[in-house]
């Protein structure tokens, strides 16, 4: 953990230069709609189209190339989905043998995205402390190392470089950023973002679902603190606390944290299908339900950039959120 206060904008930057033409440079998306809904330019950067599903991939495929040019033969992973998925494929580019471990209750889609990826899938209950330690205990037997989803530098500088991406696309359409956001799990992506618009001006806020907010609380606190994660639709955003190395970057850094609930998620993700005709899954569609939540300032000069971090979703949940009922959505979104 040397780097924890030292990581900075040049990491994402040689990150960026790493990746170019290894990941995809994604679209920035934008409605009149949406934009008429924020009372600003919205723009959204498309990382559902991402190779992998999601932007995951940028910080795996940086971390395990790092990795394999040590000259290490494979890795470990855990994660709700997308991190083990990217870190599957991130392995099988690199010739590395990769075990992911995984939840129980774990996306069907992620699990056969994994597999489909040449990894070994290794369940482990539901919470993370037991996926860290069925992790760690398969390095200590194999001497893999562990890339973990949030705590590992090379992971939060990839994950920055989409950030850094849509921040230059914004510049070059002349319309720069006023603020960016980005969902938060365990706080790589918006400690990348946070990295990658150091110096900018640019405010960088990050979107935790209601009761699953360890960032909002350890923010308050000034330190860590770690919560029971409540059921929501957006189960990449349900780790029990915020990552120690994006903590250190984030807490001085980082402009707020918007809170949003599983309705305010489902009609974020109704819009981005309906009015970008792109599919997002919830926990990427939750930065879109931040930027709105926002949306009080009405400055249509302002423009807000907005991550959607990942597109790999349940086709039964998706039918669901399409004809939302009075039902508890975290209830249909725990039993997909």
């Amino acid at each position: 953990m040397t780097r924890t206060v030292g990581q900075v904008r040049a990491d994402v930057e040689e990150a960026s230069r790493w990746l170019a033409g290894r990941v995809v440079r994604t679209p920035v998306l934008r409605s009149p709609v949406i934009d008429e809904l924020a009372g600003a330019r919205v723009l959204l950067k498309a990382e559902n189209l991402q190779n992998g599903g999601s932007y995951k991939m940028r910080g795996a495929l940086r971390a395990v190339g790092r990795l394999a040019m040590a000259g290490h033969t494979g890795v470990i992973a855990q994660s709700t989905g997308n991190h083990a998925v990217a870190v599957a494929l991130a392995a099988r580019q690199h010739g590395l043998a990769a075990t992911v471990v995984l939840p129980v209750d774990a996306a069907s889609t992620k699990v056969d995205r994994a597999r489909a990826a040449g990894a070994r899938v290794v369940f482990a209950g539901t919470s993370v402390e037991e996926r860290v330690a069925v992790a760690n205990g398969l390095s200590d037997e194999s001497g893999h190392p562990v890339v973990d989803a949030y705590d590992h530098p090379d992971v939060i500088a990839g994950q920055g470089t989409a950030s850094l991406e849509l921040i230059e696309d914004a510049e070059r359409a002349g319309t720069p950023l006023d603020a960016l956001v980005v969902p938060v799990g365990g706080g790589g992506g918006v400690a990348g973002a946070c990295l990658a618009a150091a110096g900018s001006g640019i405010e960088v806020y990050g979107v935790e679902p209601v009761g699953c907010d360890s960032l909002a609380r350890s923010l308050a606190a000034g330190v860590r603190v770690p919560v029971t994660p409540a059921l929501t639709i957006a189960d990449g955003l349900r780790p029990s606390c915020v990552g120690e190395l994006p903590f250190a970057i984030v807490r001085d850094t980082l402009r707020g944290v918007v809170r949003v609930d599983d309705e305010e998620i489902a009609a974020a993700f109704r819009l981005i299908l309906t009015e970008l005709k792109v599919l997002a899954e919830p926990s990427g569609a939750a930065g879109l339900a931040g930027a709105l939540r926002l949306a009080p300032a009405r400055d249509r000069q302002r423009t807000v950039g907005v991550v959607l971090t990942g597109g790999n979703v349940e086709e039964a949940l998706v039918a669901r959120l399409m004809a939302p009922r009075s039902a508890d959505l975290a209830e249909e979104g725990a039993a997909a």
